[in-house]
């Protein structure tokens, strides 16, 4: 399954193209659009690992179409709240959720919800992933996954761990990670990353799996201690620092992965031109710069892709909540 979706996740990029050829007959529509700024709303905290992402592709995006797009952020519920003012807000593109893989958890995780992810939006674009790392607090005598897998088992019950929300997938991949390995430790979730991190830099909780670029700050200034990453493969900017697959957890993979969806109903003509112009800001080389320093990894796709690649971790995780006996209700 995993290599499956490497593979997807590889090819969007070279078929971004296809998608964009079929805008063509609707060009009338797309000239009256954008007539306003863009509400781009964030469903978490400014300063977090989403945050951080959207601020950069909605500035290269505003740049390109000469309307602002306006960062606006809606935290809460596992990002359930932005998801449902979005869900709600005209169908006219001047409105988008700029989502994670929590509109993907939250679906198989609760069981009763004040939107669909599947029929309430249409999908406009992949547009990154950022790996997950899992970081210690410095009095944490570890300084790898076995000898950090050894000292939970010791410490049975006595540890707990931070997540940016329930059912968010820094929280589940952690999840995944103590039930894989036979490990008991207290969920302490937050309203995003950020505060997640200060009390784990605090000492508050001893451990997390958050996105590297929310965590990076804290590893190099040596406040926090990175013993993986969730990634197939190293990130290039942690690239000492193994993956939980070299740490022995064989086929482990996480990623909080980030697109774009308009409310459902939004003319095609208008989803195209949002496609068009966020793989547009995708390729720009100062968006790459700032995505790299973050260890984010552009992606890009045709909103037929992201629908289907949404589909997609809606089963996956579904899969996981099965094996696991994960709910959030």
């Amino acid at each position: 399954m995993h290599a499956t979706r490497r593979r997807t996740l590889a090819g969007f990029a070279g078929l971004v193209a296809l998608g964009l050829a079929s805008a063509a007959p609707a060009v009338h529509a797309q000239d009256a659009f954008p007539s306003q700024p863009i509400r781009m709303v964030i469903p978490f905290p400014p300063g977090g690992p989403t945050d951080l992402v959207s601020r950069v592709l909605g500035e290269a995006v505003a740049d390109q179409i000469g309307q602002s797009v306006v960062a606006d952020n809606k935290p809460g519920a596992n990002a359930n709240i932005g998801a449902e003012i979005v869900a709600r807000a005209p169908a006219d593109g001047h409105t988008i959720l700029y989502n994670t893989s929590s509109l993907a958890l939250s679906r198989v995780l609760y069981s009763k919800l004040n939107y669909d992810a599947l029929t309430d939006f249409a999908p406009v674009v992949l547009t990154a992933v950022v790996p997950l790392v899992l970081v210690v607090h410095p009095s944490v005598p570890a300084r790898n996954v076995a000898e950090f897998i050894g000292y939970a088992k010791e410490n049975a019950g006595k540890l707990s761990y931070g997540s940016a929300s329930n059912g968010n997938v820094t929280h589940l991949a952690a999840y995944q990670f103590l039930h894989a390995n036979g490990l008991e430790a207290t969920h302490v979730p937050y309203r995003g990353s950020a505060p997640a991190l200060v009390d784990l830099v605090g000492g508050q909780v001893q451990f997390m799996t958050d996105t590297i670029n929310s965590a990076l700050p804290y590893i190099r200034d040596g406040r926090l201690r990175a013993l993986a990453v969730t990634s197939a493969r190293r990130s290039s900017v942690l690239p000492d620092v193994p993956t939980l697959q070299e740490s022995g957890m064989a086929g482990f993979e996480a990623g909080a992965w980030q697109g774009v969806v308009a409310p459902a109903k939004t003319p095609a003509a208008v989803i195209e031109r949002l496609n068009a112009e966020f793989n547009k800001a995708l390729k720009d080389r100062e968006v790459l710069k700032k995505l790299a320093a973050q260890g984010a990894e552009p992606l890009g796709s045709t909103p037929q892709e992201y629908g289907a690649y949404l589909r997609q971790e809606i089963e996956r995780w579904g899969e996981v909540a099965k094996a696991t006996g994960a709910k959030l209700d």
